[in-house]
């Protein structure tokens, strides 16, 4: 073993311990091992940043636009809701779920894919009466599933692309992952679907019961276009017990009207009174067609409003600005507004966000919710736009628990073009006529002229903690190859499996992948693997691309543990899930994996 890889291969134990320990973020471990290897000269200097101008790392961070413009259409919300009811068994339910979300992340990226669909499972289990953690998990498991079937479902199968350029002279076609991703999804899928999720049942105790639902009280302005205008609120008595609040008031003329309510005819301007959870609050708004806007449009007019208008616990319902949701969010011992009141923070001159209510222990509370001193534990309830919303969560240190969107679903040309778009690209990759990062980023320029992610919020759809990681990522992983620790893995691999048929070989590498991937950053590990796959085939003798494909599949399969995919991250809290649950269904899936992936591709990639 010559000295550098030696150093080589302590450099990758340091980076791996610390990306397995978690404590320090893993895009800074990456960046510091790649300056570490170019101060060793094990990456030369002018290659430092080459990882940068790798088209997996463009792709990525385009695909992630993609998915925020299909999220803004509305697209996934109709879907969803087509899908989701939360009359259906936990089996039939999870069998839906799944499913759309196995397809979604098969043209978006998967962690996009489960963020959009975590929600609405949430509000699904809470209406059938049903702990989330028996389906969150097999959600979040069905994602990652998805992301093998395309070349833009997940990151490792954007670099095996890559890496098989570099290495055979030609890279991966978007649906060339299809043969064997769509089997094991599917196989996947139903396991968790009709067996799986009764594993997570067992363990009741460590699995969180979910809260009952909190309540608040809220006041909704009558905008301009709404049903309700020249109507009596009795005539919405429908759509009031569908989404199972109590219409307390109606405020008219600044005259509260309790007992004359119901019977008093609704103008523009009006505001109503309601009580109920923040899931019916939000189903009332889009059947009477509210929708909210930002106080920062009144502004911008020179008309912006005092602020003890918040303290009315007001939800100003005009027509105008999409992404307009309510959210819900805890707050968290030691926050930034732990201690303080909402008031002094003026979320609403500043980012348009309004604070609708407080439930204190499960107690809703009716006083001035802005001057109230608020207590680890307070569960707020905040409308304004969405971005908006998720920065100002972000700022006061609340962690969001629940989120309704209240722009009415309706299919319309925003659908077709967020769609379309992305078809258009696919179909044209698919066709040779252009590289797929450049077909992306055409659709992602459409997105910005028709504005469903306008051109000023491109730079924050970007998760640049991943970008960072796989950009620093890709010249270790060549260094690895140049130093020659690619070679004698591969004699070390082939020297335990010597005297066994080449499937054994494969196995192995897929098994020591899948383990691999289980403790890392799923980009890390097929980094080191995927050239190592092709390594030992060329060894062997036998086609490069069953071992890559091979891989690949065993790099995206993290179900051991929550620190192996972040889709596993995302659920642990929600679902109440400890680190030793992921193995309870996370084992005989990775089984199943394996029993089914191994077959496909002996017969889609002969050997």
């Amino acid at each position: 073993m010559t000295d550098q890889q030696v150093q080589l291969f302590l450099l990758f134990g340091i980076v791996f311990g610390l990306l397995v320990w978690g404590r320090i973020r893993h895009d800074l471990v990456a960046a510091m091992g790649l300056f570490l290897a170019v101060i060793l000269g094990l990456v030369p200097d002018e290659e430092a940043f080459s990882g940068f101008a790798n088209p997996a790392v463009a792709i990525v961070a385009l695909v992630l636009i993609a998915s925020r413009a299909i999220e803004n259409s509305g697209a996934l919300r109709l879907a969803s809701r087509v899908i989701s009811n939360s009359e259906n068994k936990t089996a039939t339910h999870i069998a839906g779920m799944g499913s759309i979300g196995m397809a979604l992340s098969s043209v978006i990226n998967n962690v996009a894919a489960l963020a959009m669909l975590m929600p609405i499972d949430i509000q699904a289990a809470r209406k059938a009466g049903r702990p989330p953690g028996l389906t969150l998990m097999p959600l979040s498991f069905a994602t990652i599933l998805g992301g093998m079937v395309t070349l833009i479902g997940t990151p490792p199968n954007i670099i095996a692309a890559g890496i098989r350029a570099e290495y055979l002279g030609e890279s991966y076609g978007m649906f060339d992952f299809a043969a064997v991703g769509l089997c094991v999804a599917i196989a996947g899928v139903a396991f968790v679907s009709l067996f799986g999720w009764r594993l997570l049942a067992r363990p009741s105790a460590k699995i969180a019961k979910e809260p009952r639902e909190e309540e608040f009280m809220a006041e909704l302005k009558v905008s301009e276009g709404s049903a309700l205008i020249g109507q009596m609120l009795g005539e919405f008595e429908e759509a009031r017990d569908d989404a199972g609040i109590a219409i307390v008031g109606l405020l008219k003329d600044d005259r509260r009207l309790v007992k004359r309510a119901l019977v008093t005819s609704v103008a523009q301007g009006d505001r109503i009174i309601v009580e109920g959870a923040t899931d019916g609050i939000g189903k009332f708004i889009e059947a009477v067609g509210l929708q909210h806007e930002s106080q920062h449009k009144e502004k911008a007019k020179g008309k912006e409003k005092d602020e003890g208008d918040e303290n009315k616990n007001l939800l100003s319902a005009f027509a105008g600005e999409s992404q307009n949701v309510l959210m819900e969010a805890v707050v968290r011992a030691g926050a930034r507004v732990d201690g303080r009141s909402a008031k002094n923070f003026r979320l609403n001159a500043r980012f348009g966000v309004t604070v609708l209510g407080i439930s204190h222990n499960g107690r809703m509370l009716r006083e001035k919710v802005n001057e109230r001193i608020l207590e680890a534990g307070d569960l707020l309830l905040l409308s304004g736009g969405k971005d908006s919303l998720n920065h100002v969560a972000d700022w006061l240190g609340v962690l969001p628990v629940n989120e309704v969107n209240v722009a009415p679903v309706t299919v319309n040309w925003r659908i077709a073009t967020a769609v379309g778009f992305l078809v258009a690209a696919i179909a044209v990759t698919t066709l040779g006529w252009l590289s797929f990062e450049v077909a992306i980023a055409i659709a992602v320029a459409g997105y910005a002229a028709t504005r469903l992610v306008p051109a000023h919020e491109f730079y924050s759809q970007i998760d640049w903690s991943i970008v960072v990681l796989l950009a620093c990522l890709l010249p270790l992983g060549e260094a690895f190859d140049r130093v020659g620790a690619t070679e004698m893995l591969a004699d070390v691999l082939l020297g335990v499996t010597i005297d066994m048929p080449v499937v054994i070989s494969l196995i192995v590498l897929m098994v020591g992948t899948m383990m691999l991937s289980d403790l890392l950053n799923n980009v890390a590990t097929i980094v080191i693997a995927g050239p190592l796959a092709i390594t030992t085939a060329q060894r062997l003798e036998v086609s490069p691309d069953t071992f890559l494909m091979g891989v690949t599949v065993a790099a995206c399969c993290a179900f051991l543990t929550p620190i192996g995919h972040k889709n596993n991250m995302l659920v642990m809290g929600p679902g109440g899930y400890r680190f030793g649950d992921y193995w309870r269904l996370g084992v005989p899936l990775e089984i199943l994996v394996m029993v089914v992936s191994v077959p496909a591709l002996l017969y889609f990639w002969p050997l």
